[in-house]
């Protein structure tokens, strides 16, 4: 006789998962601002580190980013927009939708998500 195995997501594994991506992903989006005041309070081996960071992935021009007490976040604001939007997003999530739905959802959805991105790109890259 074969026992039965369900076929259902625990319900501890998911809300693990997402526990920590979020606090993962508030914690880099609060070092975008935690650079500019370690900065300006004199903590500038903390800034530098934060700023060199960031660098790798953002060009942080200063012209471009927004500044707290004379000091520039830690990336541009295009990048701070997308930080935040994806921690606002990762945060929210469990208020739309179940942790347990392991369902991917229409690729329409996934596309038109996508959408502003590729259209920011673009905009970038063909110079406009």
């Amino acid at each position: 006789m074969s026992q039965y195995i369900p076929q259902v997501v625990p319900i501890r594994r998911p809300l693990v998962f997402w526990m920590i991506s979020a606090a993962t992903i508030s914690f880099l989006v609060s070092l975008i601002v935690v650079a500019p005041l370690a900065a300006a309070n004199g903590h500038n081996d903390l800034a530098q580190g934060i700023y060199r960071a960031f660098g790798t992935f953002c060009h942080q021009i200063p012209e471009r980013s927004y500044f707290i007490n004379g000091h520039k976040f830690a990336v541009c604001s295009r990048c701070t927009g997308l930080y935040a939007g994806f921690a606002f997003t990762l945060l929210l999530y469990p208020l739309v939708r179940s942790l347990r739905n392991v369902t991917t959802p229409p690729r329409s959805v996934l596309i038109l998500a996508a959408l502003p991105l590729l259209i920011d790109f673009s905009l970038s890259f063909f110079g406009v």
